[in-house]
């Protein structure tokens, strides 16, 4: 078997016992990634720095000193994360330096970090070999992808249709083999969705699991770092490297980590799995919901008790989380002035124009334009308390909702997605339709608790659309990922039983 092939903890095991060399691994990874340059997975591609680490990697082996859990597996960074070593755009004009020629430049003319994100480091230390910088929505805005200043990524299974979003990049890499692992970041659902659409395992940590440090902010009290990969185990892998609190970042909790890998082992017999009446109402295609109810089925017969749950307030979760997003979006990206990215005058032009980018108006993409004039809105006298106070108030309902459901369910298992993945343009002049494919992940990140989507088989081939992944979401109380783990784990075996 080849070494892309491999899980990912095999392949870090093989690694260190010598059997692969790291370099291999490396070149194969690249050599992957430029044969599927179509997919426009990648923003920045890391050769040098990759087989550098490569190279030491081996050498270290060699010299008998012991290497990390994560040695010489290709890993791919979605790139709204901070690296050293390559540059950070955030899928943005405003983060690219101009041309000769006056122009904004693309991606690799990007803004260089003097630091790397508190989770590249730790991959850093694991061993990880990180391959490049994944392609995004602008500033981690949108649900297909589409709104990246550099052109959509394609989904690997039909290259036609969105790999979801925001974390787009991130999810073909894994898909179509030219990393195995990745990291992405989800606000509503951008871990999940695109994990979906690609027919790949994506975990949403708890908030606070996974320090944010380093973390180009979308909406801070809703951002959270995890992990893709083709497998439970190998997500539960790069989670466990990533885990853990960090004094630079207040908000990341200093509840222990647990044995992931060990969780992936355990018995799914006893568990207690909740079904949420509302995740399958109007909207929800037939086969998804057919394809889900099948895993539920296995479920129940291997021994899990099913049982429904209510989730009254789900209702509100779009219109909720759309305003407490966008508010904080419209705070965060007031740093992008020209003050602490550095501000020209250009007379020849009549404006004030960033270092990085055009004006603000002309270096923005019209998706993060709309909404950091909704959050504006929302936040803005005589509006506060109509609109953000009670957006506040309802995501306390909705937390309510899921602590009352966990009070009966270890588990609950929902369709990830409403839909397979759609057409690259059928929703880009529909706001509120993309919105609305977000309707199943917005409300657990609105409550901070764990989850996570994974393949669970596929539609049927039609006449208008090839057979596309389903995805099974899974969601756990807070820290509860080592009982999301033990239930994805489970699922998977009967999928592939």
């Amino acid at each position: 078997m080849a070494a892309l092939d491999l899980p990912v903890f095999e392949l870090s095991e093989a690694i260190r016992k010598g059997e692969i060399a790291a370099r291999e691994v490396a070149e194969s990874a690249l050599a992957k990634i430029a044969e599927q340059s179509n997919l426009n997975a990648f923003l920045h591609v890391s050769e040098a720095s990759v087989l550098g680490a490569a190279d030491e990697l081996d050498a270290r082996r060699k010299r008998g000193e012991a290497l990390g859990p994560l040695a010489g597996v290709p890993i791919a960074i979605k790139d709204a994360l901070c690296t050293t070593d390559a540059p950070t755009t955030c899928a943005s004009r405003i983060l690219t330096r101009r041309g000769a020629d006056g122009k904004p430049g693309n991606a690799a003319a990007g803004w260089r970090p003097p630091y790397d994100a508190t989770a590249v480091a730790r991959l850093r230390r694991a061993g990880a070999l990180l391959v490049g910088k994944t392609n995004m929505d602008e500033f981690a805005m949108g649900s297909s992808g589409e709104n990246s200043a550099f052109g959509p990524a394609r989904n690997p299974v039909d290259p036609t249709r969105t790999p979801g979003g925001s974390s787009s990049g991130s999810a073909v890499a894994v898909a179509a083999g030219m990393a195995l692992g990745s990291l992405g970041s989800d606000t509503g659902g951008s871990i999940r969705q695109p994990a979906a659409f690609c027919g790949v395992v994506g975990i949403k940590p708890s908030y606070g699991r996974v320090s944010r440090y380093g973390l180009v902010a979308f909406a801070s009290s809703l951002d959270q770092i995890g992990p893709f990969a083709r497998d439970v185990r190998s997500a539960a892998h790069v989670l466990a490297a990533i885990a853990g609190p960090d004094e630079r970042d207040s908000t990341a909790a200093t509840t222990p980590v647990g044995n992931y890998a060990a969780a992936c082992e355990r018995d799914v017999k006893p568990l207690r799995i909740g079904v949420p009446e509302e995740y399958f109402a109007e909207g929800l295609d037939p086969e998804i919901a057919e394809q889900i109810r099948g895993v539920l089925a296995k479920l129940e017969r291997e021994g899990c008790s099913i049982r429904p749950v209510k989730l009254p307030h789900t209702r509100y979760g779009v219109a909720t989380y759309y305003i407490v997003a966008t508010a904080e979006a419209s705070s965060n990206l007031a740093r992008f002035d020209g003050v602490r990215f550095g501000l020209r005058i250009e007379p020849e032009r009549g404006s004030l124009t960033t270092m990085y980018g055009a004006t603000r108006n002309a270096g923005f993409g019209a998706e993060v334009k709309r909404r950091i004039l909704l959050g504006t809105y929302v936040l803005s006298a005589g509006y506060y308390d109509a609109y953000y106070k009670k957006a506040q108030q309802a995501r306390t309902l909705i937390r309510r909702d899921f602590d009352a459901a966990f009070r009966d369910v270890d588990v609950i298992a929902c369709p990830t997605s409403p839909t397979p993945a759609f057409r690259l343009g059928e929703k880009v002049d529909d706001p509120l339709a993309m919105y609305l494919a977000d309707v199943y992940t917005l409300p657990a990140s609105l409550a901070g608790i764990a989850g996570m989507s994974l393949p669970c088989g596929f539609t049927a081939a039609r006449a208008d659309r090839p057979r596309l992944p389903v995805g099974l979401q899974l969601l756990a109380p807070a820290f509860g990922e080592e009982t999301l783990l033990t239930a994805a784990a489970g699922v998977e075996r009967l999928c592939r039983s």
